[in-house]
């Protein structure tokens, strides 16, 4: 079993960027897929974006292309997220998730296990 704990959140203005990270413990990260996904109150969790366990598949949700990376340094069991021209529409909890599946995939309910999340607030 892993645990995840998401850090990096914060207040930042439109256009602006922040870096968001996912730390492992419990078991190497390098073992799973880590997806981050986000979540508004009322809706259902969203999908941002996936990587492979070597980092050679990087997978976004089409809105956050060209503004998203999603990395991951194995040797520091940590996966980030940096957050760029940031809108106010990407204000949302952010959660990392691990999945022990072959293949990066979009669906939260694929994912075995989330972190806490952490809150990004965007402002106009």
């Amino acid at each position: 079993q892993v645990q995840l704990v998401e850090s990096g959140g914060g207040l930042v203005q439109a256009g602006g960027s922040l870096r968001l990270s996912c730390a492992a413990s419990g078991r190497t990260i390098s073992t799973y897929i880590i997806g981050w996904f986000r979540q508004t109150p009322g809706k259902e969790r969203e999908f941002v974006a996936a990587v492979s366990r070597t980092s050679i598949t990087t997978i976004y949700a089409d809105s956050m292309k060209g503004r998203f990376t999603i990395s991951r340094d194995n040797a520091k069991n940590t996966v980030y997220l940096q957050m760029n021209s940031l809108k106010p529409e990407d204000t949302a909890v952010y959660y990392c998730a691990a999945d022990s599946a072959a293949w990066a995939s979009r669906r939260s309910d694929e994912y075995d296990y989330f972190g806490q999340g952490t809150q990004v607030t965007v402002s106009s």
